[in-house]
């Protein structure tokens, strides 16, 4: 198995609604209000509706719960979930708080499984695809993912 670079995905966030302390950790609802997709095969702009549930736990870890859906730059409509987990330092917690500084990709635990699908013909294979990102957060905040196929040879 190897992992091939599809596309890179950043997404800018508003202001979070605090849902508040509950059974399972402190709930946010942080808006997407803009970003793009860029690759070889795939690229477009962020489409409004987007958000992340994003699940606080007392472990410093994020749990990720995100719905987006982005308009290609052909015309066509792709809707992506995912989940995933970010160890929320205190270089990233500043950066989502607005700070002017951000992470860099690794330098720590933040990892996706985006499922992608669309109904449009020419990305029929998204449909059938595995993927997997890594994210850093920027100034902004923006996130941004690096994600890749998974492919067996």
């Amino acid at each position: 198995m190897k992992l091939i670079p599809e596309f890179s995905y950043t997404a800018e966030l508003g202001a979070p609604q605090i849902v508040g302390p509950g059974p399972y950790g402190l709930r946010q609802v942080l808006p997407v209000t803009g970003g793009t997709v860029t690759g070889d095969r795939l690229s477009g702009q962020a489409a409004i509706g987007g958000g992340d549930w994003l699940l606080a736990g007392e472990d410093g870890f994020g749990r990720l719960d995100v719905r987006a859906q982005f308009d290609t730059d052909d015309g066509a409509v792709i809707y992506m979930n995912y989940q995933g987990l970010v160890e929320v330092t205190d270089v990233a917690a500043a950066a989502l708080a607005g700070g002017d500084s951000g992470t860099e990709f690794g330098d720590h635990y933040f990892v996706t499984t985006p499922r992608l699908e669309s109904g449009d013909p020419r990305y029929s294979w998204v449909n059938q695809t595995i993927f997997v990102g890594q994210g850093r957060v920027t100034p902004g905040p923006v996130i941004e993912f690096q994600v890749f196929r998974v492919a067996l040879q």
